[in-house]
């Protein structure tokens, strides 16, 4: 028998458990820190805080001895005398943090600001933070009160695999997706909310198909950050790169929010299988020899190596109970048809490279455009004559996640057209170079998986 894994007569009801670049740090940076480190020890209780001005340039060290000052000024920072030290201020931040659960609800934050030399205490009610810090005991000649309309909260990721919830089911993530996640269709209908493993309120399905296909997506809200990661259960993760579609034999791996003890890998028996369930067939799917059991519906499908996203998962026969995981079937909707739609959306799969075209890879051609393209169709430049035997360079530049390849092509005598150079790589950029006897050319490229706009870039001798 062959179930979808998140039916309800299977579905698992209780509730388990984007790389920013990094920033060199500028000279004032390094010098600010090597002062503040230097004046604390130098300094000892009299040392109050530092703080750089808002174009680098200064330095400020405050101290409540003014006997300091000179010594802050060989240093090479402005001296500020001021009431309280930097450790007495902590002391104040810590008695607010003892008495943090008497603190109402429009109390927002405490922190210790060493230009104002006092403990902030933000609120949404002023009266409210009043009464907080006179029941905490702390010296209020050190607090600082100021209202803010501010409402943190807890930010979390959307990671590959984990489990999250709707009111009926549990189900797993696929892939990120420009502000959501990809799943299975039979996890929820449009408009069904969901809510993350965590119980937080995550977001709602902005599209789902089932049966026929087994897709959806989710759209989440402001609290949760897609990122490129998949969980491989043990502290570590799978990096999703792209989506370029893999053959029958290639190694792959699932993950699950109900199977979490590991990553469960195998390989892709057929491609285009059908599955008949309860509900109705679903056609066009991965099938492989992974197992899985209830709940790991919707989770991700990846390669072994390379990062590339193949599939969600959908249903099958089997389970993981053994500990083997081999032998059993599991069935996988393919990402590229829910990609494509989101496409249209301007959205698309979250990769390492953040779903952005790399900058400058087409620079220094000649000639250069730009367009759009679907997933599986072909778009060709414009034909130029070159009169003169020499190399011909081309490029295509396409957005993370999918995988767009690049032909030369060369107009025969009977007005045919002939494959002279190709770039196939799997990923969304590629060039070529050929060294061309005189005559008609022209640039195809096609969208082997993924839809977007691109960047192409070619020179003629």
């Amino acid at each position: 028998m062959v179930t979808a894994l998140a039916v309800p007569a299977v579905a698992s009801t209780s509730s388990p458990t984007t790389p920013s670049a990094a920033i060199a740090p500028s000279p004032s940076y390094e010098r600010a820190t090597r002062i503040q480190k230097n004046l604390r020890m130098t300094l000892g209780k009299k040392f109050a805080g530092a703080w750089v001005s808002a174009d680098g340039r200064t330095v400020t060290v405050a101290s409540t001895d003014a006997a300091s000052a000179a010594a802050i000024r060989k240093a090479g920072a402005t001296p500020k005398t001021v009431a309280r030290s930097e450790a007495g201020l902590a002391s104040a931040q810590s008695t607010l943090n003892r008495k943090a659960r008497s603190a109402a609800g429009s109390v927002s934050s405490w922190y210790v600001d060493a230009k104002t030399n006092s403990v902030v205490v933000e609120t949404r009610s002023v009266a409210a933070a009043k009464r907080f810090v006179r029941a905490s005991g702390v010296d209020e000649q050190a607090v600082r009160i100021v209202k803010s309309n501010a409402k943190p909260r807890p930010l979390y990721d959307i990671i590959g695999g984990e489990r999250y919830f709707t009111t009926q089911y549990g189900c797993s993530v696929a892939f990120s997706v420009t502000n959501g996640f990809l799943t299975a269709g039979h996890c929820g209908p449009t408009g069904e909310a969901t809510r993350g493993s965590n119980q937080v309120a995550q977001g709602t399905f902005g599209g789902s198909s089932f049966p026929g296909d087994d897709y959806a997506w989710v759209n989440t809200n402001s609290q949760w950050t897609p990122t490129a990661k998949v969980n491989r259960w043990n502290g570590t993760y799978e990096t999703v790169r792209g989506a370029t579609a893999a053959p029958v034999g290639t190694r792959v791996c699932r993950s699950g929010g109900t199977t979490n003890s590991r990553l469960w890998c195998g390989t892709i028996q057929q491609l285009n299988a059908t599955v008949n369930y309860e509900e109705g067939a679903v056609h066009g799917l991965i099938r492989t020899n992974i197992c899985a059991d209830p709940g790991d519906s919707g989770g991700a499908l990846i390669t072994e190596t390379g990062g590339q996203a193949q599939g969600i998962t959908s249903g099958g026969s089997g389970t993981c109970n053994d500990g083997q995981g081999s032998g059993d079937s599991t069935y996988f909707q393919p990402v590229a048809e829910p990609l494509q739609i989101l496409a249209g959306q301007g959205r698309q799969l979250i990769t390492d490279g953040g779903g952005n075209p790399s900058p400058g890879y087409c620079d220094g051609y000649s000639t250069k455009a730009t367009s759009s393209i679907s997933s599986g169709a072909n778009q060709y430049q414009p034909s130029y004559t070159s009169s003169a035997s020499g190399t011909h360079g081309g490029c295509v530049d396409g957005p993370d996640g999918v995988d767009f390849d690049l032909y030369l092509q060369k107009q025969n005598a009977s007005g045919t057209w002939s494959t002279v150079a190709s770039s196939t790589s799997p990923g969304p950029d590629e060039k070529v170079s050929y060294n061309g006897t005189a005559g008609t050319y022209r640039y195809r490229v096609h969208a082997y998986s993924g839809s977007g706009s691109y960047t192409v870039g070619y020179t003629k001798p």
